[in-house]
């Protein structure tokens, strides 16, 4: 039997495993899809201390090779399900049933996509999901958020302390986000608010150079010059595994800082756990604190 076996080999897990195996636990890390996670989309990271303007592929390779160097290699499987409440921990895969003592679930999540043409296109060579993340690439150019919720208009808030202007596109006339967001937003003199729009088309010839939007009120097309779009339309936990398992909240693992779940022996790091910012930073924190309480948790 495994100490601790990880799911997801992301930023959290690939962290958390070099931790337990600095901490003497034998470790499996298991990746359902490719190793690396979200951060894969990004050409260029500007925001993790010491590493600036490292890629997203570059980043994951040096972090993988930590985890080998500790000893530890992701296992590529299919996981059909998992057993979280007993002392022992079950996770079903298409080939076996594996048993460990503790889990950590480092599942990340999945930003949402418009589903318009020019999207997957231009991922990473104008299209983000992550202002904070990508804003800085736009400094003194014209941008977009397309989105209406408190994550949208608080990417258009950082943006326009950074880009010439900053347009907001919502498909509606009113915002989900909170009426203190929108105020804050209106008293930017570099804010447009482009509402009752919708993002149709995404444009360029190797970088993004328009937006092609349609008026939900009478269907009428018009063209935007920008350099960037960011899209906050919503994040999607990848947590569906674990339902019925743990309680979740809007499909986020409830967890705090220490990264315990409500079930011994679980612990929950990275995108998927209730947590105030998502960041490759913080996600390696993550990594860490539930590798170190996995370790006392089996001590």
């Amino acid at each position: 039997m495994t100490d601790l076996i990880i799911l997801g080999a992301g930023t959290a897990g690939l962290s958390a495993s070099i931790y337990a195996v600095r901490a003497g636990l034998s470790v499996r890390l298991l990746e359902t899809g490719v190793c690396g996670g979200q951060i894969l989309n990004s050409p260029d990271v500007d925001n993790y201390p010491g590493l600036p303007g490292i890629s997203g592929f570059d980043f994951i390779q040096k972090l993988s090779d930590h985890a080998a160097k500790a000893g530890v290699t992701p296992e590529s499987v299919t996981i059909t399900s998992a057993e979280l409440q007993g002392a022992v921990k079950h996770i079903h895969t298409s080939n076996e049933i594996l048993e460990a003592r503790a889990v950590i679930l480092a599942t990340g999540a999945s930003h949402r996509n418009l589903g318009c043409p020019g999207e997957e296109k231009f991922k990473g060579k104008g299209v983000s999901y992550c202002a904070t993340c990508d804003g800085a690439f736009f400094r003194g150019k014209d941008a977009a958020v397309v989105g209406g919720g408190e994550t949208a208009l608080e990417d258009a808030l950082f943006l326009s302390n950074l880009c010439k202007t900053v347009f907001v596109i919502h498909r509606r006339e009113e915002f989900r986000a909170s009426h203190a967001a929108v105020e804050a937003l209106r008293r930017r003199e570099n804010v447009r608010f482009l509402l009752s729009s919708t993002v149709e088309e995404i444009k360029g010839a190797r970088l993004v150079s328009s937006l092609t939007l349609r008026s939900t009120k009478d269907g009428s097309l018009s063209e935007l010059p920008v350099s960037g779009v960011f899209i906050a339309v919503g994040l999607a936990p990848n947590t569906s595994l674990f339902e019925g398992e743990l309680s979740l909240e809007n499909g986020y693992i409830p967890a705090g800082e220490d990264c315990h779940t409500a079930l011994p022996g679980v612990f929950a790091a990275g995108d998927c756990r209730t947590k105030l910012l998502r960041q490759l930073i913080t996600a390696a924190a993550d990594g860490a604190v539930a590798a170190v309480e996995a370790g006392k948790y089996l001590a």
